[in-house]
């Protein structure tokens, strides 16, 4: 029975990481569009190219560092699958974010064609990155499962995948809101030009930071959610099933996944569907089959009805999680409307009511969370939390590829802004990116969420692992652990906070420079230095991620050599608790006030160029680095911490 379990499971994976390059294979072969389409898809294309390969070169030395060092002190299998981790996390975010920065123009090209032809090559895309990551994810872990026949040994690819992570999504969060605040701050407020105009010199890298940000980062986010959620209910479930099997039930319910994803995208091509409603069919389809199979999976082969209660929470958790935070952020509903009233009074008043909503955002996602660590807990025990986490991420396929077609979607009506396209042409576009405005904001309340969940779920390995029964808060050592990781998330936004603002200062400068002495820019007579603010906003991210980086990692390890063990459960507890409230907060309220602007944008309260208008892009700025680097950054951070913390437990002990 295992070793056909094994083979399924090997051959879903397969088939996920086929379906991938199918549909890459699919997307470009659409045409690329006009010369000039085709010329500003190029720049983007090469800047997030030339970004990654940066990146990378940076990566490379710290993986061999890292590396070394576990293979020093736990041997050649913990630093071969951290190796193994690092490479899939890299490739995986490297095929998506290749094949977005290709499907933009011919996404735009599509949509001379019809909305729904450009829907079809933005998703198509997406799929590519939803697929490339689930199927990477599930065979790294089964081949390291394989190899070794020890799960505990397996948290060393989790770690890898961690690494990367936090890099690529502190870099490009860095990369991308540098050039955005940039673009915004000179060419909307100062100069009074549309969002994309070709004039401005920031623009190019405020698209290219949408891929390496919001593709590659995001990629490489929920790879390492995924791996780390199947990893921890391994070893939960080895310990507490005492067996294969319960190492078999997370590899198996992630199998399941990927075939529930698929079903969910032949239903969001169904052709009768509007396209606003399409993406929600295909999430909830997915969801309704995973649930159908998972049942009969454990019901019928395990005799086991408590965990497929976990399966069903998870699953709805993500849903309403996902939902909630399209209610706050979305602009067809009151909050973010009350935010943009906000701006007629200044920016002042839509930053406080801005603030006030991210707050008060943060309750749905806490009770949710809660619901299901109590319902997981009551069926199934420890192993019924950490199937919860898998079970949020079992449907990862659909949910990371509609997260994907958002930023497609949003370069796509750049590039038909900046072209010249037709009227008809830009509105569909704009069509595109308004349901990709809505499927981002779900992305990243449901990337925060899952992290969360994981997190919890790592945390109960490492009480596992660490031989600990119970943690006594009581205890001097232990409250200071707790008030330490408490304080983390908040250092670590600062870092990267600050890193945005800096970087931001010399794009502004940049770009006020090219406007001042470049002659006949503002005419558009003459084209801008686009390479030269893509170097800015590369050089300014390579440099400030590397504080924060080393921080996650030294951090924990630094705590359970001073402070031991069990202080280091409490340092986990504490990074938990306000990371995951930190960063619903940040991402929410970040969104809230970028959709407020483009309420108003939309000729409410004065429109374009009004005072409610700068004020609105005043509280959008200040919340690109909340929902872009350090909201969604931190979701990273607290798995990552868990991860270093799983790492040391054998050496502290």
């Amino acid at each position: 029975m295992v070793t056909i379990l094994i083979i399924a499971i090997v051959l879903t994976a397969l088939l996920a990481s086929g379906f991938s390059f199918l549909k890459r294979a699919i997307v470009l072969a659409h045409p690329r569009g006009n010369k000039k389409m085709v010329e500003i898809s190029d720049l983007i294309h090469q800047g997030a190219i030339t970004f990654l390969n940066s990146e990378y070169k940076v990566l490379v030395f710290f993986v061999a560092v890292v590396a070394t060092l576990l293979l020093i002190g736990l041997g050649l299998p913990s630093a071969a699958v951290f190796v193994f981790g690092a490479v899939l996390s890299a490739v995986a975010g490297n095929i998506g974010m290749r094949t977005a920065t290709s499907a933009n123009s011919r996404t735009a090209q599509a949509s001379i064609k019809s909305v729904k032809a450009g829907f079809r090559v933005a998703f198509g895309s997406g799929q590519v990155m939803g697929f490339a990551v689930v199927g990477l994810g599930l065979l790294g872990v089964t081949a390291c499962y394989l190899l070794f026949q020890d799960p505990t040994i397996i948290y060393g690819f989790g770690f890898g995948a961690s690494s990367i992570a936090l890099f690529a999504r502190v870099g490009g969060g860095i990369y991308t809101k540098a050039a955005d605040v940039g673009a915004d701050l000179v060419g909307k407020v100062e100069k009074n030009i549309p969002e994309d105009d070709p004039r401005n010199p920031a623009v190019i890298a405020d698209n290219v930071g949408d891929n390496v940000g919001d593709v590659a980062g995001m990629g490489a986010d929920l790879f390492e959610s995924y791996v780390d959620a199947i990893i921890a209910a391994m070893v939960i479930g080895s310990f507490v099933l005492a067996g294969t099997d319960g190492i078999m039930i997370a590899l198996a319910l992630a199998a399941i996944g990927i075939i529930a994803s698929i079903i969910g995208t032949v239903a969001v091509r169904t052709k009768k569907e509007r396209v606003f409603r399409a993406i929600d069919k295909g999430v909830i389809v997915s969801a309704i089959a995973m649930a159908l199979i998972s049942y009969i999976f454990l019901t019928q082969f395990l005799g086991t009805f408590g965990l497929f209660v976990s399966i069903v929470s998870g699953l709805v958790a993500a849903i309403i999680i996902g939902y909630s935070t399209q209610f706050v952020t979305s602009p067809f509903f009151g909050p973010t409307q009350r935010i943009a009233a906000a701006a007629k009074t200044g920016a002042g008043t839509n930053i406080i009511a801005g603030l006030s909503t991210g707050m008060m955002s943060t309750a749905v996602p806490v009770l949710t969370i809660g619901a299901v660590i109590l319902l997981s807990y009551y069926f199934s025990g420890i192993l019924g939390v950490a199937i919860a986490a898998v079970g949020m991420l079992g449907t990862l396929g659909i949910t990371l590829a509609a997260d994907t077609y958002g930023s497609v979607a949003d370069n796509a009506a750049g590039i038909a802004e900046m072209a010249g396209l037709d009227k008809e042409v830009r509105e569909r576009t704009e069509l595109l990116d308004a349901v990709g405005n809505s499927t981002a904001a779900i992305g990243k309340g449901f990337a925060i969420s899952s992290a969360a969940l994981t997190a919890l779920a790592l945390f109960a390995s490492y009480i596992v692992v660490a031989e600990l029964t119970a943690i006594d808060i009581v205890l001097p050592s232990v409250t200071v652990g707790l008030f330490l990781g408490a304080l983390m998330p908040f250092v670590f936004s600062a870092f990267t906070m600050r890193a945005v603002g800096k970087a931001a200062v010399k794009m502004v400068k940049e770009v006020r420079r090219q406007f001042k002495e470049i002659t006949g820019l503002m005419e558009g007579k003459t084209k801008p230095d686009y390479k030269r603010c893509i170097s800015i906003s590369t050089a300014a991210a390579l440099r400030e991620m590397i504080v924060p980086g080393l921080l996650a990692v030294l951090a924990p390890i630094a705590v359970g050599l001073v402070l031991g063990p069990e202080a280091l459960g409490g340092f986990l507890a504490g990074a938990i608790a306000t990371g995951f409230l930190l960063a619903v907060f940040m991402a929410n309220t970040g969104a809230a006030w970028d959709n407020a602007k483009k309420f108003i944008e939309k000729g409410n309260f004065g429109g374009k160029g009004s005072a409610a208008h700068k004020a609105a892009v005043v509280g959008d700025t200040v919340g690109d680095p909340f929902k872009d680097t350090a909201g969604p950054s931190l979701n990273i951070l607290i798995k990552l911490m868990a991860i270093v913390a799983l790492m040391a437990a054998p050496l502290l002990l």
